[in-house]
């Protein structure tokens, strides 16, 4: 079957919402698809009445294709579809027998992915439905006709194979749709929904290798928000297998949204300097001010309208709704929180949806890990706080600008 399939139907849901500037949501949806297939050969996307179609003009990987596609946010579900050569009812038909003969007269299919039952006499037993969208009015027979021919012919051919009619809950619902040309498929590969990246501006997010911050990120990016990120770094106090893990997870969420600048930046003579001259049970505290102020100065730097970071109200110690206002204050810069009414499991399940939990579970430390007080401070006050920073001045400035400009860029795709 695979092989076979020269055209697929993409199809969205919320982008339909978007009345007039809908067309702007299809076009940067296009580029979306065009970009991830590029390296897979030669395919013509183009948008028609609500519908983005993706033809195949070479040979290509079936599977890979499906694999981006249904990664790309903005896309609901995608249809291969086999497509009548003319706009005639026996073309139709052709169609529709085709795709029968391609996807569910093979006896492996039904063993494997479906499980229709066996009849007595060997022959497999499953039901059907035709189902018509005549959005071109101009074809001769009306929907109700259509798929009452097409389920008529359909019977002739399979009849004896075990096929029947169930128009409540069909094991295959036969889909055509009569427009610029007739299209008959069956069964959607969902996607991830959203909206496309892109289409709601850029954000930095503060990437860690943990479970929560990559499930934020992708939340973000599926609102359409394009995608840069920023990692501390401490060596030697975290490992090159830290940095790693993080342009791993990195990895995972590009595919999906998109192609991800990564700012490595070296935190490690700024953390010794908190260290030496702050208390140590607001050291988690302080140093989470000093890298929202970093990661903000790059987002300005960068175009970028927002932070996104990976915390979720009381979950740990930085995390209180005390914590989280005073962090929240050393910088004059929007914070989103995607997953900040999550709990650890839901967090987890998600991670495991997108498949960045078995990387974040991975035994790498992350800067922040390291100098944690064994009794931090909960409900830290601003005032306290800020006389503790004050202790940083004319010490933390030029490490601050040295981490900040020599930030190393990788970038992940």
């Amino acid at each position: 079957m695979n092989d076979n399939v020269k055209m697929f139907i993409v199809k969205y849901a919320e982008i339909g919402t978007k009345g007039k500037n809908r067309y702007v949501f299809e076009e940067k949806l296009c580029k979306r698809i065009r970009d991830r297939l590029r390296p897979m050969g030669e395919f013509n996307v183009y948008r028609d009445y609500g519908r983005i179609y993706i033809e195949a003009l070479s040979d290509y990987d079936y599977d890979g294709a499906v694999e981006k596609l249904t990664k790309i946010f903005g896309i609901v579900g995608i249809s291969p579809v086999v497509v009548a050569k003319e706009m005639t009812y026996e073309s139709i038909r052709e169609a529709a027998l085709k795709h029968f003969r391609d996807n569910y007269s093979d006896e492996t299919f039904f063993e494997d992915e479906h499980d229709f039952r066996k009849g007595s006499a060997g022959e497999w037993d499953f039901s059907f439905k035709v189902h018509t969208r005549r959005n071109n009015k101009s074809f001769p027979m009306n929907s109700m006709e259509i798929d009452m021919e097409i389920g008529h012919d359909l019977l002739v051919e399979y009849e004896a194979e075990g096929l029947h009619v169930d128009v409540h809950k069909p094991d295959v619902m036969l889909e055509i749709e009569i427009r610029d040309k007739a299209y008959v498929y069956s069964g959607t590969l969902p996607g991830p929904g959203g909206l496309p990246v892109g289409t709601n501006g850029k954000a930095v997010t503060l990437l860690s290798g943990g479970i929560d911050s990559p499930v934020a990120a992708y939340m973000i990016a599926k609102r359409g928000v394009e995608m840069d990120a920023v990692y501390f770094n401490s060596p030697p106090y975290t490992s090159q297998r830290a940095l790693e893990k993080v342009q791993k997870l990195g990895t995972i969420v590009s595919q999906y949204s998109g192609p991800i600048k990564l700012f490595v930046v070296n935190f490690t003579e700024v953390q010794l300097a908190i260290y030496d001259n702050c208390p140590h049970d607001e050291l988690t505290i302080i140093m989470k001010r000093i890298m929202f102020r970093m990661a903000a100065d790059i987002a300005r730097r960068e175009g970028a309208l927002g932070i996104v970071t990976g915390e979720s109200i009381g979950q740990v110690s930085s995390q209180t709704m005390q914590s989280l206002g005073v962090i929240d204050s050393a910088v004059d810069f929007p914070v989103y929180r995607p997953v900040i009414g999550m709990d650890k499991q839901e967090i987890v399940e998600y991670s495991q949806r997108i498949g960045t939990f078995e990387t974040s579970i991975e035994p790498y430390e992350d800067c922040c890990t390291i100098f944690v007080d064994k009794h931090p401070v909960t409900r830290p006050k601003l005032e306290k706080i800020m006389r503790s920073e004050e202790k940083l001045a004319g010490i933390i400035e030029p490490l601050y600008e040295k981490a900040v400009n020599e930030a190393e860029i990788v970038y992940l795709k």
